[in-house]
């Protein structure tokens, strides 16, 4: 019993390696097979790259482009603010200025009709007070428009009536004020009211 075991030792011995030669066999072959299938994944993995890289970029020109608008939106707005803020400072007062027009109109009627009373204190006190008033309409940046002789301009005139050229005028210009314009930082807040020489 003792040599039949020794002999069946043997034996399983030689066929455990054989059997492992035969494993290494087996398992050398996928290994050799399988490389391939690592290169194929390698482009793949690439390939993949190479489109998440693209993505990026795209992404990358298309938030350049919104950095782009919304700086250029961003100037804009700050120089229309700026626009708005110097219309503000030289326009605020124009309702109020406009509504004071009619006192200098009064004054301006009154200094006429007491053109003879040169000494009177009372002429003297509207004279002195409508010289500070214009000086006040100066300081905030308001001028008459007194157009007699001039060329009749739509924009700062209103014609009210047409008469025969005077000799001596050409038609079309101004031949007499009834009321002074003003303006108002070289906007127009009321237009003369004139007569127009015909042809």
């Amino acid at each position: 019993m003792t040599e039949k075991t020794q002999e069946q030792e043997v034996k399983e011995q030689t066929a455990c390696c054989e059997g492992q030669c035969e494993c290494n066999q087996d398992a050398q072959a996928p290994e050799e097979e399988a490389q391939p299938a690592k290169e194929e994944t390698l482009e793949q993995k690439i390939e993949t790259l190479q489109t998440a890289l693209k993505l990026a970029e795209a992404k990358v020109t298309e938030h350049y482009d919104l950095y782009v608008r919304a700086m250029a939106e961003l100037e804009n707005t700050r120089r229309r603010s700026s626009d708005e803020i110097q219309k503000a400072r030289k326009f605020g007062i124009e309702k109020f200025a406009e509504n004071l027009l009619p006192v200098v109109d009064s004054l301006e009627k009154a200094l006429e009709v007491t053109k003879d009373m040169e000494d009177d204190p009372v002429r003297e006190g509207m004279l002195a007070t409508y010289r500070q008033f214009m000086h006040a309409l100066d300081v905030s940046e308001m001028k008459p428009i007194d157009p007699k002789g001039e060329v009749f301009d739509p924009h700062k005139h209103q014609a009210i009536a047409m008469v025969p050229a005077p000799e001596g005028v050409v038609a079309g210009m101004v031949v007499e004020v009834f009321q002074r314009g003003w303006l108002i930082a070289d906007r127009v807040l009321r237009p003369a009211m004139v007569s127009v020489a015909q042809g």
